[in-house]
């Protein structure tokens, strides 16, 4: 039935799509979730906010850029998905959500959060990838139950070294933001799982063997001249993965300089002749 409905919005008029839209909530759903995601809104309509026992909340790829007051009587809201809007500034009726536990924010045009996310102390997945964030908000090393933090996409250069406050991190994605280095903060936090730094500039890996929680890293698309080392059972995916515990020098330096000039590689020596 949601499909339908997709179906048919996506063949009405964005200023006549507001109404179709409220007229189909008429009451709280049984499953307590609402799903208005690619539904060409230009603002949430102020009914849905009387739901207050809503749990969940989808506005994914809409044209929201801002968020009614409203909107802070939903205090049971767990998961509110905000990816893929315009919205260049955090509402700050969001933190007013106590209960949230996941926050899509995602692909949107952020350039900072505000300091009084601090408030959202339920926050265990937090997205912020495909943004305009050239550094991490301080604001996010404040989250203390935070799980997994999305950041990749953005233009981020380093991290700050607040995070390892967040004892409870266990998945951070990085992938394609502008590291030169692998960031020192990560290798004080032996708590993490995952670590994704794909499609970066990162010319050097340390050792990550010191890590125990460690399950996973991903460090493709980078320039570097050797694979991170890792415990035993540690899955890489990259360059040289394979290899234990680092790959041949011979073969890193080889790999660099046919990155570097994209010059054919040098033949080997011919073989001296056989003796008849």
């Amino acid at each position: 039935m949601g499909n339908i409905i997709r179906a048919l919005v996506a063949f009405i008029p964005a200023d006549r799509c507001q109404n179709f839209v409220v007229r189909d909530l008429l009451e709280m759903p049984l499953d307590k979730m609402v799903d208005l995601s690619g539904s060409q809104l230009r603002r949430l309509p102020v009914h849905v906010c009387s739901f207050r026992e809503l749990v969940k909340l989808y506005l994914s790829d809409n044209h929201l850029s801002s968020l009614p007051l409203e909107l802070g009587q939903l205090q049971s809201l767990q998961i509110l998905a905000l990816d893929f809007n315009n919205f260049k500034a955090l509402p700050q009726v969001v933190c007013t959500l106590k209960q949230l536990c996941i926050l899509y924010l995602g692909n949107n045009k952020l350039c900072d959060l505000p300091r009084e996310l601090s408030r959202l102390q339920n926050l265990r997945t937090l997205w912020l990838e495909a943004n305009c964030l050239t550094q991490l908000p301080d604001v996010v090393c404040e989250l203390s139950l935070l799980k997994t933090l999305h950041a990749g996409s953005n233009a981020l250069r380093l991290l700050p070294g607040q995070l390892r406050r967040l004892r409870e991190l266990r998945t951070i994605w990085l992938s394609g933001n502008l590291l030169s280095d692998f960031p020192p903060v990560l290798l004080h936090m032996p708590f993490l799982e995952v670590i994704d730094v794909d499609r970066n500039n990162i010319c050097h890996f340390p050792s990550l063997a010191h890590l125990p929680g460690l399950k996973l890293v991903i460090y493709d698309h980078n320039p570097c001249r050797n694979a991170p080392k890792v415990a035993k059972g540690v899955r890489r995916v990259g360059r040289w993965a394979e290899e234990t515990p680092e790959p041949d020098r011979r073969k890193a330096r080889r790999y660099a300089l046919a990155e570097g000039s994209q010059e054919a590689p040098v033949p080997p020596p011919p073989l001296p002749p056989t003796s008849s």
